[in-house]
């Protein structure tokens, strides 16, 4: 898909504003319900600990803040930004039963331009969410900026399968059924069908992980999940 920037931002923004109410449901079925684990690992990589201030961008439904959450504990906080209004409600939904709820706070802003000062956050996730930018570099370095000098910014996404066969598989499962399944269960094919396309233009996790280094992360590296289906690739923050 050929986007300007700003053309990017509006067609996103309305994918998933469309998508939010069953996005959980389908995380969950496209994944075979392998995300949950994903996002522990995540925050593993984050470093996270008790008392933490932590920033996860594109937040979408908050299920990767409360993973956040549950780590920092009460002591800590998490802000959640997304540019979806209608991922935030349902992120709102989420929280609602959570005993974490009160040290979640969740904000609608641009990852391109971070509504928050330098140095402001121990570090950044950002979860699915750096395909969907107009300029990737941009939000990394925005995600930079604000995390405090030796902290981490991580990255959970989909990445490139490598292995002979499991590839083609993958990418015809991809192509074919998750499109299908999006019709079925969400009613939404086409916007499934550019959760597709922006995974094959995303950079491969080696290409990412050089990308971070090129924004000035140190200890860049990448974790292949299910056979490098998904990666984690992080860097951080030079102290």
């Amino acid at each position: 898909m050929d986007f300007s920037g700003k053309d990017k931002a509006a067609y996103v923004q309305d994918t998933f504003n469309s998508i939010a109410k069953r996005y959980d449901v389908m995380n969950t079925l496209m994944s075979f319900g392998l995300d949950k684990g994903w996002r522990k690992k995540a925050v593993q990589t984050v470093e996270a600990k008790p008392g933490m201030t932590m920033v996860d961008i594109c937040c979408g439904t908050a299920q990767l803040s409360l993973e956040l959450a549950m780590t920092v504990g009460e002591q800590g906080h998490i802000t959640g930004l997304d540019f979806s209004e209608n991922m935030l409600k349902k992120a709102q939904e989420n929280l609602a039963g959570s005993p974490y709820r009160s040290i979640i706070e969740l904000r609608q802003g641009d990852a391109m331009n971070l509504p928050f000062a330098d140095n402001s956050f121990d570090g950044a996730t950002v979860g699915w969410g750096l395909r969907n930018l107009p300029d990737l570099e941009k939000g990394v370095q925005e995600m930079i900026r604000v995390v405090k000098p030796g902290g981490m910014v991580v990255s959970l996404d989909m990445a490139k399968p490598t292995m002979p066969g499991f590839k083609q598989g993958y990418w015809l499962y991809f192509n074919k059924l998750v499109p299908l399944m999006g019709k079925i269960w969400a009613g939404k094919a086409k916007a499934y069908q550019y959760l597709h396309d922006s995974a094959v233009e995303f950079p491969s996790q080696q290409e990412l992980a050089n990308i971070f280094a090129r924004c000035g992360l140190t200890e860049t590296r990448y974790q292949n999940l299910a056979g490098g289906v998904v990666a984690i690739v992080s860097g951080r923050k030079p102290r």
